[in-house]
């Protein structure tokens, strides 16, 4: 990977979403049917649903650990419980989609997920106490989740290319992004390779999310930021920096796509990285002049 970062624009302007702080906040998703950003906090059990232009924040409880949220075509959303996929409507209204895997290794969660252009549901699994190759990735079909990928360690970040025949993927573990040719009829992969290594000095590839140039936005656990990166060259194109260590996901939102927000994380801090960066496990948002592109559907 080319460590050359340009631009022109300044991206030193991070504001914070006041008064929200999560344990393990992950997953903004855009709803750009309704115009309001959701985002999870897993290990304190929660859905967020912020709504920009009201500057408001609505916590809904889950009675587990919540591992994705993802918008639905007709409205509302459907979010990853340790017991299956749901729809959720409305607090305490939950319509079970799909069973928890019965061939998923025990003592694992769900982590992260994405539809496709589709509408296709991937959902990912890992450890919950980060114990190597426990994951798999999963791809919803009728009301079923079937294995397509084996032996992950943390699955993170998914994202589709703009025209929908490249799928990208991320095992924290491995630094590594990877890359695959996508059936957009048949929701087939092929071709797995490896695009981009992120160097342990960078920090760990954690979410991601796509702009409308194709290039990658990926958080950096560990590492105070978000790097955008080219996928054709691995060349670091330009850097976020974020006033907290662990970062784990991004997503463009807003009317025009051009709002960044970024999800952050507490856990695993000790008292002194606590007192280096107080500001972790909270929101913080980004105006760029780069376009993201919508999220995909759960149809």
């Amino acid at each position: 990977m080319t460590h050359q970062p340009s631009d022109s624009f300044n991206f030193s302007k991070v504001n914070v979403l006041p008064g929200v702080t999560s344990t393990l906040g992950e997953g903004p998703v855009w709803h750009y049917g309704v115009q309001v950003f959701y985002w999870i906090d897993i290990s304190g059990k929660k859905l967020h649903r912020l709504d920009l232009s009201a500057g408001n924040d609505q916590s809904f409880d889950m009675d587990s650990m919540i591992g994705a949220v993802l918008p639905v075509e007709a409205g509302g959303v459907v979010v990853a419980l340790e017991t299956g996929i749901f729809r959720f409507e409305a607090p305490d209204q939950f319509k079970l989609l799909a069973e928890y895997p019965s061939d998923a290794a025990p003592n694992t969660r769900f982590n992260d997920g994405k539809c496709d252009p589709s509408g296709r549901l991937w959902i990912g699994t890992m450890d919950k106490n980060a114990k190597p190759h426990q994951g798999k990735l999963y791809r919803m079909d009728q009301g079923k989740l079937v294995a397509v990928l084996e032996n992950i360690s943390i699955s993170n970040g998914l994202g589709w290319s703009p025209e929908g025949q490249t799928m990208y993927y991320i095992d924290t573990f491995e630094q590594a992004v990877y890359a695959f040719d996508f059936d957009v009829t048949h929701g087939e992969i092929s071709n797995k390779r490896i695009i981009i290594t992120i160097p342990e000095s960078m920090g760990s590839p954690d979410g991601m999310t796509i702009d409308s140039t194709g290039k990658l936005w990926i958080a950096l656990w560990g590492g105070s930021g978000v790097a955008c990166l080219d996928p054709l060259t691995g060349q670091l194109l330009r850097r976020i920096e974020v006033p907290a260590l662990n970062v784990t996901s991004c997503e463009f939102g807003g009317p025009d796509l051009k709002t960044l927000v970024i999800t952050t994380a507490r856990e695993e801090l000790s008292e002194v990285q606590l007192q280096q960066y107080p500001l972790s496990g909270q929101v913080f948002i980004v105006q760029t002049p780069i376009c993201g592109i919508k999220s995909d559907y759960y149809k």
